[in-house]
């Protein structure tokens, strides 16, 4: 139970981070008319494309994450209505 937590929270924060890491380093490429600077045509396309891999990578990081504090959302609500069934006493009529 606590495993999912654990899980979830740190594919979520790395999820989040990879995001912010890509979007820091397309920022200070930009020069100060907007235009993204690269030093060749084959670096700019190599560089392109693994950013979006690496966005594709931080998205499937985040809904892992998500999916994992969810889990672990459902199971505490599950076990707390178990400890609850079992603290009531059977009444018979």
């Amino acid at each position: 139970m606590v495993a999912s937590l654990v899980i979830g929270i740190i594919f979520l924060v790395a999820g989040l981070g990879l995001r912010y890491w890509i979007n820091r380093r397309k920022f200070y490429r930009r020069s100060p008319m907007g235009a993204e600077g690269f030093s060749s045509y084959e670096s700019s396309v190599f560089i392109k494309l693994i950013e979006k891999v690496g966005k594709w990578i931080a998205y499937a990081l985040i809904i892992f994450g998500l999916l994992s504090l969810w889990v672990y959302s459902r199971e505490k609500n599950d076990k707390e209505k178990q400890e609850v069934k079992t603290e009531q006493p059977a009444s018979h009529r």
